[in-house]
């Protein structure tokens, strides 16, 4: 087989799994969870009931890769060097903040509080499959930050935590729980750059060439 017929079968393969994950995201909040069938996906995604086994054996396995591709498109990105923490969480926050802001993002997290109370896997595969993926690349650049001698972290976990919430509790939770609540552009980018001056006036190491707080 030639690589440009593998590259297209790999194109519509790509586009027919999208079509499948967007319809089983629409169904999942229109319907829930138990209530959407793999067959009602199959018909509302436009593909064959075999094409849709092919690559989802199962509706768990369907909901895991919402998960997963709904938080990889940013976890997946080339973490900020170290050296200057100022503008590497700069980097993380605005790319958290653009995540976060997704249409998806906020779908998926409806649709696990929805049915937390009956299929508490659904919590397990959002925190697991993607929550600590994350988390753990924003671990990972705080203890380079640390190596690199710019930082001077006791519990990389809660600054970590810290960082993220900050940024989450003025973007995304009102907006999650608020029917209509929008945050503009210029107020994301603000609470950015108030969090990354906040973790940096208390764990940046004088003399790092981080900017002294006015």
């Amino acid at each position: 087989m030639s690589r440009a017929v593998t590259t297209y079968h790999q194109r519509v393969a790509q586009e027919k799994r999208a079509l499948i994950v967007t319809a089983a995201t629409a169904l999942f909040l229109e319907l829930g969870y138990d209530r959407t069938s793999l067959a009602r996906i199959a018909e509302r995604s436009g593909v064959s009931r075999a094409t849709l086994f092919k690559q989802f054996p199962s509706k768990a396995a369907l909901f895991d890769a919402i998960v997963t591709e709904s938080w990889s498109a940013a976890g997946e990105e080339d973490p900020p060097p170290a050296g200057n923490v100022v503008d590497g969480l700069g980097i993380i926050g605005r790319r958290y903040a653009e995540l976060l802001g997704r249409a998806r993002m906020t779908d998926l997290f409806r649709i696990v509080i929805a049915e937390l109370p009956r299929f508490p896997e659904l919590a397990h595969a959002q925190f697991s499959r993607g929550k600590m993926p994350y988390f753990e690349s924003v671990r990972s650049y705080l203890l380079a930050e640390q190596e690199a001698g710019t930082v001077r972290v006791e519990d990389v976990d809660l600054v970590a935590t810290q960082f993220l919430g900050m940024i989450s509790n003025h973007v995304f939770w009102p907006k999650l729980l608020v029917p209509g609540w929008e945050v503009s552009a210029e107020r994301v980018a603000q609470v950015v750059d108030e969090a990354v001056r906040t973790i940096a006036a208390r764990y940046a190491v004088p003399g790092s060439g981080v900017p002294a707080d006015d």
